[in-house]
């Protein structure tokens, strides 16, 4: 599994209808992609959630690389560079995934929480810890789904859950979901990903 996530911070004062309408009319594109395993589209708005600035923020969990690279290199995303400029893509390595106690509901808030790995510590025994966050993200109760991955080059962790309504049982950046794609949810491998 691999995690993807471009934000795309926008002026204060940006009309985040632009946004919710270019979800609406575009958002059903991945529905069906090849490899995608989930794809939540999402944006934070300036004074809500306590969310310091308007943002578009899509996050992936792909089922492998192909799929992804297939969406990078010749799909959707040249959209997203015509219309916002290119992006800093967030590219993390799987390290667990959970179906969440609320699997089968419709996602209402995401909450992604990153952190750095700090040093000195046993990396085995930190990234056991998530997967274990990762089951108990995914038990509570209103969880859609939950994951964990790490990026190796700039250390650092992020857990990401989907959750059924506007108050998530997680901390970190919560993001209103605007449309979920899911054609490979299922395919997503359970739990601890070595």
């Amino acid at each position: 599994m691999y995690a993807l996530q471009y934000p795309l911070v926008l002026p204060a004062d940006y009309d985040m209808g632009i946004v919710r309408d270019r979800v609406a009319r575009l958002g059903a594109r991945l529905d069906d992609w090849d490899g995608l395993g989930v794809k939540a589209y999402l944006v934070r708005e300036r004074g809500v959630h306590g969310s310091p600035v308007n943002e578009y923020a899509p996050f992936y969990l792909w089922n492998g690389p192909a799929g992804m690279n297939s969406f990078l290199w010749g799909g959707p995303f040249q959209g997203i560079v015509d219309d916002f400029g290119r992006p800093e893509v967030h590219q993390w390595t799987g390290l667990a995934y959970e179906e969440g106690a609320a699997g089968a509901a419709g996602a209402v808030t995401a909450v992604r929480d990153v952190r750095p790995v700090p040093d000195g510590v046993p990396l085995a025994g930190l990234m056991e810890e998530a997967v274990t966050a990762t089951r108990r993200l995914a038990a509570a109760s209103g969880a859609v789904l939950a994951a964990a991955a790490v990026d190796a080059r700039r250390w650092e962790l992020v857990h990401f859950s989907l959750w059924d309504s506007g108050s998530p049982a997680a901390t970190g950046d919560v993001y209103e979901v605007l449309h979920v794609s899911q054609p490979e949810r299922d395919r997503l491998p359970r739990g601890r990903q070595w």
